[in-house]
Formats: C-alpha cells, structure tokens, sequence
C-alpha cells in the first residue's frame, strides 16, 4: 500500500499492523467512531475493519448515545467540531453518566487550550487531523487495553463485593476491626464476645473471601476502596494489621 495515499481527508494510509500483535479483547469489544465527516468516517472505518475489530460508524454524537451498547467492552474515536453536540459536549455528557469507555478526539483545530479543555473531559488521546495510520492505531490499542484492564478490574471487584456479602453481621464486626489493625484479644474486648468466637469468625471470614492471611484480606479491601497500602495504613485508617 502506497503511504503517500489518503483514505480522505482525516487518515494518512500506512500498511495496519498485524492482527497477531493487537491485544486480545473481551467479546462483543466495539469501536465507536464519531465524526460528520463522511469521508473521515469512512477512513477510520476502514482501518479498525482492517485490524478485525468490530466498530460502530456514526455521523453524530446524538446518534451515538443513541445506540451505544453501555454494557459491551470498547473505545470511542470522535471528532471535536461536529454540527449538533461537539465533541467537548460529548465528553461532558459520557461524564455524567460516569461512564469509563476511553475516548480518543481527532481534530484538524487543535491548539494548547482546546487539548487541555479535551483532557480535563476526560478525553485519553488527542490526534490532529490528518493523522497518519500507525498513530491512529496506536491509540486505538492503548485505549482498548486500557478499557479490558478496567473492566477486568470491575469483574473482580464485583466478586469481591459478592464474597462480602457472605458475611454475618458479626464477622464482618470481627473483618472491620482486624483489618483497621485490632489483635483478636483486643476485637473480643471491644465486641464483648469470647476470644474463640473472634478466632471462629476470622476463620469463617478467610473461607469466604478466599485468603489465607490478614495481610491478603487487607490488600483485597484496599483493591475493592481503590487504597493504597504504601503510606502504611489500613483503608478504614488503623494501623497495621497484626498477624496471629
């Protein structure tokens, strides 16, 4: 293929990558393409098509938040000037519903404060038309890894979240003291409950949330808040945990 051709007047043409070298995605992934532009569109189009990548082709933001699968895995390709919502309206609307699909803007009107303005949306890259192909597909790879990480992250919370509820109110009395740091004699003073009730419900609440340690029950609860143990606390802002 000659890279010297344009597929209009938004994409340089350069040969795709491999498909061997695209990450893996989850089924039903999509690319979302947004632009008025028809030959852009078709452009953009015509390069996901050719890395094997299902992609939905809209030529405005309306139309899109129309048919937009909430639930399925993917990333959005959009333009920033359009007739109708812009592509700033755009982000703020995806904002609104807290929405986490990655969103990649090209536009041919690109200066500092409208980068800035797209980044502050919530915009992951930003590309000034006419781009060249690789830089496109970069982007598009990046956001879709991105989108997997997130969403796998997700499905593990949501396990999490279901092991937790598991729970007896008395365990999870038992699982909020020792993760914010408490010793078994001191979790048994405070709850007023006999030292082997509070070694009986640790060891139910190992079973259930599937540790086998304090200190990983502890990473679990900080993944599931989104904490950090490095400045050396608890998430409920103990100290420490002591291991028994």
């Amino acid at each position: 293929m000659d890279p010297t051709n344009r597929l209009g007047s938004g994409v340089d043409v350069l040969d795709a990558p491999p498909e061997s070298s695209f990450p893996s995605q989850p089924s039903g992934a999509t690319v979302y393409i947004v632009d008025d532009d028809a030959t852009v569109l078709a452009s953009v189009a015509a390069l996901v098509d050719s890395m094997g990548i299902a992609y939905a082709a809209h030529s405005c933001a309306e139309e899109f938040l129309e048919n937009w699968n909430r639930e399925a895995g993917g990333c959005l390709v959009t333009d920033w000037r359009m007739r109708g919502l812009s592509g700033l309206d755009l982000l703020e609307r995806l904002a609104a519903e807290s929405t986490t699909i990655p969103v990649i803007v090209i536009t041919a009107f690109a200066d500092v404060p409208m980068a800035v303005k797209a980044m502050r949306s919530g915009a992951l890259t930003l590309l000034q038309k006419p781009c060249r192909e690789q830089e496109l597909w970069e982007a598009i790879r990046q956001a879709l890894q991105l989108d997997k990480s997130r969403r796998e992250s997700m499905s593990h919370r949501d396990q999490i979240r279901q092991r937790l509820e598991q729970l007896t109110p008395g365990e999870r009395e038992v699982m909020n003291l020792a993760v914010a740091g408490k010793a078994n004699k001191v979790i048994a003073q405070q709850l007023d409950i006999g030292l082997r009730t509070v070694e009986k419900r640790r060891h139910y609440i190992f079973r259930k949330m599937q540790v086998d340690s304090l200190p990983e029950l502890v990473q679990l609860i900080m993944f599931l808040n989104g904490t950090s143990p490095q400045d050396g606390t608890t998430p409920l802002g103990g100290s420490p945990p002591e291991e028994e």
